[in-house]
């Protein structure tokens, strides 16, 4: 498995050291619900590999940038959000992310509003 932090909290949960209610899981993404859930429905898509934000991607990390994208659509499927989802990204502290490891919020099952805050 490609590079993991010790300290991160999403990597201790891809190795098991911390549960999650686990929805999705192939050999490059996990899927889990949020344990602070902001809509019915809120899933975090992660990357197996320990990457810090988007702003960290690199050129090399398209294929699994799209890869999240494409499990996104597929849960949204399979939750039923047939009338509509949003996926965030919150990349950086004054982005409002919180845990430093790449990760999409699905968000579904109610009405979302513009602008988000």
């Amino acid at each position: 498995m490609a590079e993991q932090s010790s300290e991160c909290l999403f990597c201790k949960i891809v190795y098991g050291v911390i549960p999650a209610k686990r929805v999705y899981e192939d050999a490059l993404s996990l899927a889990f619900a949020d344990i602070h859930p902001q809509a019915p429905t809120h899933l975090l898509i992660i990357p197996k590999e320990h990457l810090t934000s988007l702003a960290h991607a690199a050129k090399d990390h398209a294929a699994l940038l799209g890869h999240l994208m494409f499990v996104a659509a597929e849960l949204a499927r399979k939750y039923g959000l047939k009338k509509g989802y949003r996926l965030v990204v919150n990349t950086g502290d004054d982005g409002g992310q919180t845990v430093h490891h790449l990760h999409v919020h699905l968000l579904g099952g109610r009405a979302m509003h513009w602008p988000p805050g």
